[in-house]
């Protein structure tokens, strides 16, 4: 039975809500994960969660090592992963403490490696729609059955780090229509395609970035981001019993015309 995987910070993990805990140090071709994974059962659901930065939020954002993180959940029989993100708004209308399922991305990271195939077989897998169709679905459902501000879309522009945007870097990511701002969904959403897995991203709001001029304080943006933690709960409370092993979509065969 396939499992589903979550990935986010260490502060959605309640070891009280999984039973059947397992931990698992999974060595993979491209290293080590961020962290050992975590399986359990959760409302009737088989899981299995990894810190993307690990425990204790040591890795930077261009220090992760995204394959390892895939290629250890898909070695774990991971077949659809949601990923959770903390993100600026780059538009007004998208509030901090709200949360933004995403559609979109724009990559603007430069030294990741995103591919697992290197040497002589080369991949060009499609990204055109990057994220699960069927889990973005049942995400927003679940959003607004709980009647948890969101948007049911967005792109998010993913930036290098660790360092934040300038003003005018802001300013022309949300000239572009970018909704928010990460460090963290590529090469992630890439290496999940290439692994054929379902994957979709909730991005919790914390603050807008500094096109915007306001001020805000650490206690703002931390007293947000805990507000978000509880909301990103509630939704996997209510949406992971309702999810199948694999969903009404294509993400399976997102190889099939990947290879020249």
């Amino acid at each position: 039975m396939g499992l589903i995987g979550i990935i986010g910070g260490s502060g959605l993990y309640d070891s009280h809500a999984l039973t059947n805990v397992e931990t698992h140090n999974v060595h993979t071709p491209y290293g080590n994960p961020s962290s050992e994974i975590i399986i359990g059962t959760f409302h009737g659901k088989k899981i299995a969660f990894l810190p993307r930065h690990g425990k204790g939020h040591v890795f930077n954002p261009s220090a992760i090592n995204y394959r390892a993180n895939v290629f250890a959940l898909k070695e774990l029989g991971v077949n659809r992963v949601i990923g959770i993100s903390a993100v600026g708004s780059l538009q007004e209308n998208i509030r901090p403490g709200e949360l933004v399922v995403l559609d979109q991305f724009i990559d603007r990271t430069q030294a990741r490696k995103q591919s697992f195939y290197e040497g002589s077989k080369v991949c060009h897998v499609s990204m055109a729609e990057p994220f699960c169709p069927d889990l973005r679905e049942h995400i927003n459902h679940y959003l607004s059955a709980l009647a948890i501000p969101h948007h049911e879309e967005g792109t998010y522009v993913c930036i290098e780090g660790p360092r934040f945007s300038t003003k005018s870097e802001s300013r022309l990511y949300k000239s572009w229509n970018g909704h928010v701002i990460g460090m963290t969904l590529v090469p992630e959403v890439v290496l999940a395609r290439e692994a054929q897995m379902c994957y979709s991203t909730v991005a919790l709001v914390t603050d807008y970035d500094s096109f915007k001029e306001h001020p805000v304080t650490t206690e703002e943006v931390i007293r947000t981001m805990k507000d978000n933690v509880f909301k990103a709960r509630q939704l996997l409370e209510s949406l992971i019993p309702s999810l199948s092993e694999k969903g009404n979509c294509s993400c399976h065969e997102a190889l099939k015309s990947a290879f020249i």
